[in-house]
């Protein structure tokens, strides 16, 4: 199975899970956490995005919605900023924080030096962090890359999207509406090339054309007076 197909069954047995309670029971607490412990999702949006869920902001309960927010779009970087007011992570939790950590780092850059790694997922030394990469990153299938040691680096070479933030789709949409119309207008000028091309091929052969034809005169005329 791959991890899209994964993904997709895990989100919509967590949306079911949530779906069925109510914002003051136990039970959706109990969701939230399992879902940020998942070894196998990274994508919170769609149970974010449940009335019942978005009600726990009025409730005793609203630090889950906050941490439910973190694992959507924040870093490890961001919960140990905030860390007074949001619940104290399991282990897991935290694994599952750094993992996102990476895939956000990953997604703004494609090379990514180990000093700034090993301080965004507080590690102290290049072995840990490479371990984390293999294992619990590539191994994991949410990203790929080659580990450089001589220029102590991770080269991305691809990255699973986490979810978006908001306002970040009006964004994307404009960025790709501006590629659009780049490409479109690329797609314009590549026809122009290929028709100033067919029309130069189409000259060329007449040249040839007229160049044989006066081969052939002069074969004649050489023939001609050949046999004077």
């Amino acid at each position: 199975m791959d991890i899209e197909q994964k993904q997709s069954e895990l989100i919509d047995q967590f949306v079911k899970q949530a779906s069925s309670n109510s914002p003051n029971s136990p039970a959706i607490v109990s969701v939230i956490v399992d879902a940020t412990s998942h070894p196998s999702l990274f994508a919170f949006s769609e149970i974010l995005a449940l009335p019942n869920v978005l009600q726990l902001e009025a409730s005793e309960n609203s630090a889950y919605l906050d941490m439910l927010r973190l694992f959507a779009h924040g870093t490890w970087s961001d919960y140990k900023s905030n860390a007074d007011r949001l619940p104290k992570l399991t282990p897991d939790q935290i694994l599952k924080l750094k993992q996102l950590t990476v895939l956000t780092l990953a997604e703004t850059f494609k090379v990514l030096p180990y000093d700034q790694l090993m301080q965004e997922l507080d590690v102290t030394n290049v072995r840990e962090l490479e371990d984390f990469l293999i294992n619990e990153c590539m191994y994991a299938g949410i990203v790929r890359g080659k580990l450089d040691q001589l220029r102590r680096c991770f080269e991305v070479q691809f990255a699973a999207g986490r979810d978006l933030r908001p306002g970040q789709l009006g964004s994307m949409i404009h960025t790709l509406s501006n590629w659009l119309s780049t490409s479109e207008n690329l797609l314009v000028s590549i026809q122009e090339k290929i028709r100033w091309a067919d029309s130069m091929s189409e000259v060329d052969k007449k040249h040839r054309k007229e160049v044989e034809e006066k081969v052939e005169e002069v074969k004649k005329s050489l023939f001609k007076y050949a046999h004077i």
